[in-house]
């Protein structure tokens, strides 16, 4: 992504029909249906006589879970119809996707990282954080099972039983969100895997579920991707989440945020703000909870609540020792579980 950038470098002058720009090749710029006409020449944000915010377009960095998922091509022709606006997504693992918004190449970021969500909050980049979905996490191997951790409550002891047996676990390695968890849940166990049965493989969540499915690997996964892939792929779940009694470790998160236009004033900040909104209507939400594959629903909305949460706005500036446990997270989030996850599920 170069549209920042170059806009920056023309200063005064003005830029009249200028799209989206698909960075170094990166094929994960292309998402959505055009609608709503192009760029007006307007530097600004403010919504145009024809109906369009700002410039036209919104860009936004994303997990690869929500695209990947097919959450996304479901959500914004909506959202593209009813705003006038022309959505331009990089889905590339929340680690990438707060680097890119932080560089000033995205207007909205939707990740699922609490911690480094707070840690951009707090050096200034993002600004009116929303909770929006959650599901969570899921150990995913070889039926045969060959490490033994089927029915293990323990995703640590699960871990710790896969690398004594140094059966293959493939990881993202990519720093996402997916990854920063797996890492967490290695820490926990107090193990640092290494040797030729861990493997980084530098890759989106679709991708990693089909090289471990080729290679009879185990490896961590969000649910939603896991169930949306599992007709495609020869895996089984092994450590549930807590989505079906499992650890809360395994807990995931999503939230939307704005990147903040007081650090860069060429983000389309008016349309970040409705995308924030639509996601978060009582429209977006419904939409979420709708959205199923293979028969299961992927992720469940909770940014509407009859009792307020504060907590999504701000960063809580915890210590590394609080953020390993996050008690009132946990607690929070087995909240939403109880009350929006259906008991059949």
């Amino acid at each position: 992504m170069q549209r920042r950038r170059f806009l920056a470098s023309l200063g005064a002058v003005s830029v009249v029909g200028l799209a989206g720009c698909a960075g170094e090749g990166d094929p994960s710029g292309s998402t959505a249906t055009q609608s709503g006409g192009g760029a007006d020449g307007q530097s600004g944000g403010a919504q145009t006589d024809s109906g369009q915010i700002g410039d036209g377009e919104l860009v936004l960095a994303t997990t690869t879970s929500t695209y990947d998922t097919g959450l996304l091509g479901a959500l914004h022709p909506v959202f593209e119809e009813s705003y006038g606006v022309t959505m331009k997504t990089i889905p590339k693992g929340t680690g990438a996707s707060l680097r890119t918004a932080r560089d000033g190449d995205a207007d909205v970021i939707l990740v699922h990282a609490r911690n480094a969500e707070d840690k951009f909050m707090q050096d200034g980049f993002g600004v009116n954080r929303r909770d929006v979905m959650f599901n969570d996490f899921v150990i995913v191997g070889p039926d045969g099972d060959p490490a033994g951790i089927n029915g293990m409550d323990s995703a640590t002891d699960a871990f710790t039983t896969i690398a004594e047996r140094e059966s293959t676990f493939v990881s993202r390695g990519d720093d996402s969100g997916t990854n920063k968890k797996e890492l967490l849940v290695w820490d926990e166990a107090g193990t640092d895997p290494s040797g030729e049965w861990y493997r980084a493989v530098g890759k989106g969540m679709g991708d990693t579920l089909v090289q471990a499915s080729q290679t009879g690997a185990y490896t961590l996964a969000d649910r939603g991707t896991y169930l949306s892939m599992q007709n495609e792929i020869e895996l089984a779940i092994h450590v549930q989440g807590p989505l079906q009694g499992g650890p809360v470790i395994l807990k995931n998160p999503y939230g939307v945020m704005a990147v903040n236009p007081a650090k860069y004033d060429d983000v389309n900040y008016e349309a970040a703000m409705a995308y924030i909104g639509f996601l978060t209507s009582p429209t977006g939400q419904s939409m979420i909870a709708d959205y199923t594959a293979n028969g299961s629903q992927l992720f469940f909305p909770n940014a509407i609540a009859e009792e307020p949460n504060f907590g999504q706005y701000v960063p809580q500036g915890y210590t590394a020792q609080q953020a390993s446990s996050l008690s009132p997270r946990d607690r929070e989030y087995l909240y939403w579980v109880d009350k929006q996850v259906p008991a059949e599920y």
